[in-house]
Formats: C-alpha cells, structure tokens, sequence
C-alpha cells in the first residue's frame, strides 16, 4: 500500500512513521455516515497517538481462544487502520477439559491475576485451578502450542502478508506452498544476505532457512549467526526490562478508581496520569539543567575573584617584596656589564 522512492536503500524510523500516518490519513473511506466517520477519526487519532511506540514496542494481551484474539487495546487499532492481520499461536487445546476449565476466557494479564488470586484462596477447587492455569503457562513458556500450530496454518491465506505475535516480538510472517514463514531479523544473520526466510513448523524454533524464493539455504558460518543470535537477545531482554521498569513506575492507585468507570472517563485518567509524569519529567529535566547553568555562572564569577585575590597577596607581602628587592640590585651590576659586551660585540651573518 505504501510506494517508497525508487532507488532508495535506507529508510529511517521517522520516515517511516510519516509513511504510515499519511496512509492512515488518506485510507478514510469517503462514502460513510456521521457516526461511522466520527467512529473513524476517533480511532485514527487514538492511532496517531502511539504510532511512536512502533520504534519501540506495543502493548498487546493474547487470548488463548484463538490466533486472532487479542484483548482489545489502542496499540491494536494501528493494525485494524493499516488493515495488517495480527495472529499469535497461543492456545489452549480444547480437548484438555481441566486447562480450558481453568484458563476459561482470560487474557494473559487476567490469567496471572486469577492465579495470584487462587494461591491465596482457601477453596481447594480454586487452588488446584490456579495450579493448572500456572502449569499452562511454564509448559508453554514458548509461547506457541501445537494446536495454535495447527490453527495458525489453517487460518493465514497462501501469501498473505502478516504479523505474527510470540515471545513479546513482532515478526513478518506469510504463507508459501502450505507452509507458514517468519521473515528473519536477528542480528546474528545481518551479513547472511541469501537468508530472508525461516520456517515455521515446530514449537521449539528450530525452523529451516530459506532465500527470497523459499529455496533451502542454510547459514554459512553458524557459529557468528548463533553469536548474532544471543546478543539479539541479550538486548532484547534489556528491552524487555526497561519497558517493565516504566510499566511499574506508573503511580496509577487502581483502588481508588470508582467502580463501574466508563472506557472514556478510564481513558482520561490514563491520558491525565500520562500528561502529569512527563510534565514531571520535564520540570525535572529544567531545573537539573537551572542548577548547572547556575553552577557554571558561579565558577565563571569566581575566577575574576581568585584572580584579584591572588594579585593582593602578592604584593601585600612583604617577604616576598624584600627578596625581589635584593635580587634587583645583585643583578644589576651582571647586566650593565653584558650590555656593554654587546655594544663591543658584532654579529657574523
């Protein structure tokens, strides 16, 4: 949807987010109702608000009912806007009664809420559900299970172009011949210039390496791939924490939230909260840089101070004014006579 200059090799971030804000903008249907159009620029503002955060990451919440089902948050309108589908393969299989009892309709986050809630429950049921929902969860730590495999498959069109959502990342995925691919940009492969393709077919991440044209072909120097590899994830998990960190540092008191909120008036205090701490961090920041300013304008005053100071005591003392006195006249006499020498004196060119 988006024509890039022709010739043009390198694309930065914020050329990028223009791109995809002018195509927000020029994809509005035309023929559409008052309230479908207020409903649209609703949604295309709200989606304007956090395209930045694509250079960084975006909050979505899997549901375990199927590839498509995300809990619905703002970062998702982008996708709906740019119409991109947005799978992950996360699911529960159905024909596990006691884990589809215990993980029921949840998100995630709702997910490790009920079994923080059932641990300190005194029902044994709900102990014993927590327990399997907590189970679920470490036994499929990859994020991916093989019913979601097998769903996933069924449910992405033969070359259709999406994104596909595991282990907190985002990755480009299509389908070719039946089989699903994930577009490969780990570090570790940034001199592999025939890897372009890996394939997805197994929940452990051991997929086989393809070119352009799905052709098999595997790395020339596993070693340095592998190398490139764990530092992608070392940063990664650098990522990972800081976005945590800053998600921990909110100061929202969810108890004193009235019950029965609405969407908007909810949405407003997020915004208002929002609005406070970087208005905090700005003030922060300006009065750090006050306090240096000053600090430099008081040395700078000084230095004339010390100078004068330094001037005041050397002729305020006597010691020091005596000696240079004396060492006047000793030298007056050697200097007449090497002044007389240089008059008798020539100078061979």
């Amino acid at each position: 949807q988006i024509k890039l200059p022709p010739m043009m090799e390198i694309i930065t971030a914020e050329q990028l987010m223009e791109y995809l804000g002018d195509y927000i903008l020029d994809a509005k249907p035309k023929e559409i109702s008052e309230i479908q159009r207020l409903n649209y620029e609703q949604n295309m503002s709200d989606a304007m608000a956090i395209l930045h955060k694509l250079q960084t990451g975006l909050d979505v919440n899997v549901k375990f009912t199927g590839v498509r089902v995300f809990e619905y948050t703002p970062e998702c309108i982008v996708f709906d806007l740019l119409d991109i589908p947005l799978y992950h393969g996360w699911l529960v299989d159905p024909q596990v009664a006691d884990i589809v009892k215990a993980v029921g309709n949840c998100s995630y986050n709702q997910l490790v809420e009920k079994i923080i809630s059932c641990k300190q429950s005194e029902n044994s049921e709900l102990v014993s559900e927590g327990f399997v929902a907590e189970q679920f969860l470490n036994n499929t730590a990859t994020q991916l299970t093989y019913h979601g495999l097998c769903e996933l498959t069924s449910a992405v069109q033969e070359g259709e172009l999406c994104v596909f959502f595991r282990n907190n990342h985002f990755s480009t995925m299509t389908k070719y011949k039946g089989q699903l691919y994930l577009l490969v940009t780990d570090q570790g492969f940034l001199t592999e210039e025939k890897v372009v393709w890996e394939s997805l077919h197994n929940v452990d991440g051991d997929g086989n390496f393809c070119d352009s044209e799905f052709h098999l072909r595997p790395p020339s120097d596993p070693e340095t791939v592998y190398r490139g590899q764990q530092d992608q994830i070392d940063q990664d998990y650098l990522m990972a924490l800081s976005l945590q960190q800053e998600q921990q540092n909110q100061e929202i008191n969810w108890e004193q939230i009235p019950e029965g909120i609405s969407d908007l008036e909810l949405a407003k205090k997020l915004q208002e909260e929002e609005d406070r701490r970087a208005s905090q961090y700005y003030q922060e920041q300006e009065q750090a840089a006050a306090q240096v300013q000053a600090a430099s304008a008081v040395v700078l005053s000084l230095f004339p101070v010390l100078f004068s100071l330094q001037q005041v005591q050397g002729a305020a003392s006597p010691a020091s004014a005596r000696q240079s006195g004396s060492n006047e006249r000793k030298r007056k006499e050697p200097r007449e006579k090497e002044r007389e020498k240089e008059k008798n004196s020539c100078v061979l060119l």
